[in-house]
């Protein structure tokens, strides 16, 4: 079976150095926030008392993450937008206190306004995960330059208030498009003077992409590796998963009795194990252990071929 060969990088972080390709990095998503797709109000209280959100962190580390993603904002298609003030208060005391409870955790700020990303970078995270790749705050780029911190970029076609309403694609457009459009994010950060080591580009499952217009985008993944970047997918618990069992008459009922949450996670480990063998670096998932237990055997074929 024919295999995207996995190029090896050194990823550049605020503090340290991530090397990436040898296995798979695994990205927990830690959502601090009353209204997330799959895990709102979970790990959030209106005092923004961090208690929850460290309890599911640390749980996450000992699961094997590599990389807590940390957000503060709701991007679901109707989420209300939320200020950078308001951002703050529910994430930086959890960075704080994660950092406190574990010093060498590494961190990742899910965030697309610049001065969030600041503050929590100067608290001590060492990556910047923006959904909009620098396209909802021009000073982003110049801000993670000045900070000399990891950069992930990741394609989204409109705002989520806008995603209901975008035109349809073919199959056949959606990975030009996503690769001319992610390029252009990649050049526009080196640009501004985030060096090429220091960035991670991500497709963006879900961010614009209805339904079965993301499936090209993991069919032909090895195609990203022209932008000789590491990749990062990001396919957790997404609704087009869901909608796909659905669609199948003996799931459908049998989804019907559980959460999406519950119900995506099997769906969500055949995505992760597809986007590996074509090239994927990291996975950001909800999901721990399973995300770990199946890289770590979908890294091992890899070794045979």
């Amino acid at each position: 079976m024919p295999f995207a060969r996995r190029r090896s990088f050194e990823w550049l972080l605020r503090t340290r150095t991530l090397p990436l390709g040898q296995r798979t990095v695994i990205m927990g998503i830690l959502n601090i926030t009353p209204d997330s797709f799959s895990d709102g109000g979970h790990f959030y209280t209106p005092q923004a008392a961090p208690d929850r959100a460290v309890a599911q962190a640390l749980h996450m580390l000992k699961e094997g993450a590599d990389i807590l993603d940390i957000g503060g904002e709701s991007t679901r298609p109707d989420a209300a937008p939320l200020s950078p003030d308001e951002e703050q208060t529910r994430i930086l005391p959890a960075i704080e206190a994660i950092l406190k409870a574990q010093p060498t955790a590494i961190l990742s700020v899910d965030t697309f306004h610049a001065s969030t990303a600041r503050l929590a970078i100067e608290a001590g995270a060492e990556i910047v995960n923006d959904v909009s790749g620098h396209l909802w705050d021009s000073a982003m780029s110049a801000t993670c330059a000045d900070l000399g911190c990891g950069a992930i970029l990741m394609h989204t076609r409109g705002r989520p208030g806008e995603w209901s309403t975008l035109p349809a694609l073919a199959p056949d457009q959606v990975v030009p498009l996503v690769l001319s459009e992610l390029k252009a994010r990649l050049e526009a950060a080196v640009a501004a003077g985030i060096p090429y080591n220091k960035i991670v580009l991500d497709p963006g499952l879900g961010f614009g992409k209805r339904l079965d217009e993301n499936y090209p985008l993991l069919a032909h993944l090895d195609q990203f590796q022209e932008l000789n970047q590491p990749i990062l997918i990001g396919a957790s618990r997404k609704g087009f998963l869901g909608h796909t069992l659905a669609e199948r008459p003996n799931l459908a009922a049998l989804h019907a009795e559980i959460s999406p949450a519950q119900a995506r996670l099997h769906a969500t480990t055949a995505a992760n194990v597809a986007a590996i063998f074509a090239g994927a670096h990291i996975l950001r998932v909800h999901d721990v252990r399973p995300a770990v237990e199946a890289a770590a055997i979908t890294d091992r074929i890899l070794t045979e071929g």
